[in-house]
């Protein structure tokens, strides 16, 4: 599989298609379970408290063995999301797009005002949301999100009208183009208004095509401010790594429709395969 991802720009990787309603699950990692069992648990009621959709993010992508290097000695500084006894939760996104990908397009081209709309599934307790995701500049996000019955596969007249109060363009143009599915593991700071989450096991479909990316952790720091004190943030930089302005949607996109512009995205999509090429 590591062989088939080697970046090149008009390549795809064709797999075994992976259904949206049952994706794929990550292998066990005995070794992140056993770091994660030092952590004391906070409940996603607790957690409401620290929603943050109005924040600044922070991203750095790393390898399973830089993440379980620093992970022994976070336990004294955050709780650990547990949910009916999970401690790492899957989920299902689906992403959506102009047929000429204008929001893909407008992030490669560097806009710093720009959108994504996605509906996402929380798998193990089966809750549905449609959300818009507004980057008004390098670090700060803002985020609105309604609950909805199923993950939408279509925007319905519903959704198209919650869209189109948080967006300046045409909702009508939005069609599905992406799905991902990961597992998250979510951090609570302690003494600070911060989360972290740890995405793994990532995956992208489209097109009837899969690619994964082995062994890669997307960390988001999420904050009400910009606090390079955070102890996850010191761990991190103790690793040699800085913050990477990576899109989970676009790097996929990148990946499984050859015919969009990459130049932009070049450098992470080299990043993404040595740390694949590490973990094999």
């Amino acid at each position: 599989m590591l062989q088939q991802l080697r970046y090149q720009p008009t390549l795809i990787w064709p797999t075994e298609p992976t259904p949206a309603c049952e994706p794929a699950q990550p292998a066990p990692k005995p070794l992140l379970d056993q770091h994660l069992a030092r952590f004391e648990p906070i409940s996603l009621q607790q957690m409401d408290s620290v929603a943050l959709l109005n924040r600044t993010d922070s991203k750095y992508v790393c390898s399973m063995q830089q993440l379980a290097a620093i992970f022994p000695d976070l336990a004294a500084d955050y709780w650990v999301l547990e949910i009916a006894g999970r401690r790492m939760h899957r989920y299902h996104t689906r992403y959506f797009d102009s047929a000429d990908f204008a929001l893909y397009r407008r992030h490669h081209a560097g806009g710093r005002n720009r959108y994504k709309v996605r509906s996402r599934t929380y798998l193990d307790t089966q809750q549905h949301f449609l959300e818009v995701k507004h980057k008004i500049n390098k670090y700060r996000t803002i985020k609105h999100r309604m609950p909805t019955p199923t993950g939408l596969e279509t925007l319905n007249p519903a959704s198209k009208a919650f869209v189109q109060r948080h967006v300046p363009f045409d909702v009508s143009v939005l069609q599905p183009t992406l799905t991902n599915d990961f597992s998250r593991i979510t951090l609570v700071n302690i003494a600070a208004h911060e989360r972290v989450t740890l995405d793994i096991g990532i995956q992208f479909q489209a097109n009837l095509h899969t690619v994964e990316l082995t062994g890669v952790v997307i960390a988001e720091v999420k904050q009400a401010g910009i606090n390079r004190s955070s102890p996850f943030i010191q761990g991190i930089r103790g690793q040699h790594l800085h913050t990477i302005g990576m899109s989970k949607y676009c790097s996929g996109a990148a990946l499984l429709y050859p015919e969009l512009p990459r130049n932009s995205f070049k450098p992470t999509l080299r990043y993404l395969h040595s740390l694949m090429e590490y973990a094999q």
